[in-house]
């Protein structure tokens, strides 16, 4: 067992079950890269202010990247026999280095290395998620760029409302996902701070330029507040926000593929790589992945809730309750980074059935709309158009007539206003035509979108 670094102060060994129960490595080991590089740069720290010659830091260095090394082999078990990574990683610094190992724990404290490494970690963790973002983004973008002139029904509560493009769908989920990535850059631009020489919560005595190992392990800002420095875990809980908040975008999405490609609706297919099928039911071909997408979210509300009840009246600085962030942290990282991964592939693969949604956009009257606001245009107030268009709905239904078959002479029994160019509006191609609104479902305006999001993220 190796030798604590508190141990100093006491005389009884740790209870077995003590040990087990206190100990964070099974989890924060993945934090071995950021640890190790914050070593090499606090002893840099180390030697400048005079604490360790460059020889001693030169050895420290050499041995820290072994260490880096041997753990990334294989060779460095991280199972058990250590409280933390930071134990760990110090504990073979010793058996490489000696009593040099001791000098680079000078000035800094296991509260502040721990906040150090999860920035460190969670900075780079972010940049590859919004990198799979656009990955996303970019598949989505292609398959509307495949189905450009594709028609389906608009819903609202599930019902068909208008007509609009498929590729308007589409892009509705790239703009969420936009939204996704501007939040995950907003939190990496505000755990941007370097918490390196708070200590354990006061600060140091001795002399070490944070101002450098800002520089060295690429930190914009130096943390104003040695207390806040280390009791600060903001910058998890907005993380887990945002990863929160990317897995109901993606579970919409999931949950609207899961109803497209059943046989009522038959919109979309998913490809047999991502589906499965049942044990007893030899027909059956399962859109698992976005079952499994939209079931994981719950997960992803529940690591941000599990953060914000455990810091919920912490006083400051640090409490061992903090442990308590990097597991939800984690999970939540690793859930939407699978998930954007395998949502980008079934969206790769999807195929739409054109025909199928051309049928469903017929149905339901959903032109409706269009001739209520092409009574606007003849001066009829709305409301009063509104009323006009219902009833003519009602009358339709009683009649079975399809929005299809409904003729000038059946316009004109509701209002004289109508004439042949509001009889045009009842197909759904003259319908999303029509449309002239910034953000409408437009041809020409979808186009333009299309091409905005293609250059912006530069697809071929």
């Amino acid at each position: 067992m190796a030798e604590k670094l508190w141990g100093g102060r006491f005389s009884k060994e740790t209870d077995d079950l003590m040990e087990q129960f206190g100990s964070s490595l099974p989890f924060d080991c993945r934090l071995y890269r950021a640890d190790i590089k914050a070593g090499i740069a606090h002893a840099r720290l180390l030697q400048k202010g005079g604490y360790i010659s460059g020889r001693e830091k030169d050895r420290i260095v050499k041995a820290l990247r072994e260490i880096e090394s041997e753990i990334d082999a294989g060779k460095i078990k991280v199972s058990s026999g250590y409280e933390d990574i930071h134990s760990l990683i110090l504990d073979r610094l010793s058996r490489k280095t000696g009593n040099l190992a001791e000098k680079l724990h000078a000035g800094r404290s296991r509260n502040d290395l721990v906040v150090l490494d999860t920035r460190l970690y969670l900075k780079e963790e972010l940049a590859g998620l919004i990198g799979s973002i656009q990955s996303l983004q970019s598949a989505l973008v292609k398959k509307g760029l495949q189905y450009q002139t594709a028609l389906m029904p608009g819903y609202t509560h599930l019902q068909h409302a208008q007509p609009i493009l498929l590729a308007h769908h589409l892009l509705a989920y790239v703009e969420m996902l936009e939204r996704d990535r501007g939040r995950l850059e907003d939190a990496r631009e505000r755990m941007d701070v370097l918490p390196a020489g708070s200590a354990a919560l006061a600060g140091s005595n001795l002399k070490l330029d944070q101002k450098l190992m800002a520089e060295l392990l690429g930190f914009k800002r130096v943390a104003a507040n040695s207390l806040d420095a280390v009791a600060d875990r903001d910058f998890i809980v907005e993380s887990l926000a945002a990863l929160a908040m990317i897995g109901m975008h993606l579970s919409r999405l999931a949950g609207e593929l899961v109803l497209w490609s059943t046989t009522e609706f038959h919109f979309a297919e998913l490809d047999e790589a991502y589906c499965t099928g049942s044990s007893f039911l030899p027909q059956k071909k399962n859109p698992d992945p976005a079952e499994l997408v939209r079931g994981k979210t719950g997960r992803l509300y529940g690591n941000l809730l599990a953060v914000l009840v455990a810091l919920k009246g912490l006083p400051l600085a640090y409490n061992r309750d903090l442990q308590e962030d990097k597991e939800p942290l984690f999970d939540s990282l690793d859930t939407v980074r699978e998930s954007l991964l395998i949502m980008t592939r079934v969206v790769k693969t999807l195929r739409f059935d054109r025909k199928a949604l051309r049928n469903g956009v017929t149905r339901g009257f959903s032109s409706a709309p269009d001739l209520a606001e092409y009574l606007v245009g003849k001066g009829v107030p709305f409301q009063q158009a509104h009323r006009t268009v219902g009833r003519l709905v009602v009358w339709s239904i009683e009649e079975g007539k399809a929005s299809g078959e409904i003729t000038l002479k059946d316009l004109r029994r509701f209002s004289f206003k109508f004439d042949g160019q509001a009889l045009k509006l009842l197909t759904p191609e003259a319908s999303v035509a029509k449309k002239s609104t910034i953000g409408s479902t437009a041809p020409a305006r979808v186009r333009r979108n299309l091409q905005r999001w293609r250059k912006k993220l530069r697809l071929s």
